[in-house]
């Protein structure tokens, strides 16, 4: 009896495209979750360069949350 890893890299891609899990990741509590990373990331990000490149931070802020948000 072995270990089949094709077999669970197609059970792993079929659960991640289920639409169950393809609602959950556009509802608004991934939206809430996501904001909440970026904002941290963006504020470290800032702090980290003295806010030497806040405007551009901020936009690769607001470009990230357009790839992974809803809003």
């Amino acid at each position: 009896m072995g270990f089949d890893i094709g077999d669970l890299g197609d059970k792993a891609k079929d659960f991640l495209e289920s639409d169950q899990v393809q609602d959950a990741l556009k509802s608004e509590q991934a939206e809430d979750i996501s904001d909440n990373v970026l904002d941290k990331l963006e504020e470290v990000a800032d702090g980290a360069t003295g806010g030497k490149f806040s405007d551009q931070i901020s936009a690769a802020r607001d470009a990230a949350d357009g790839a992974v948000g809803t809003d």
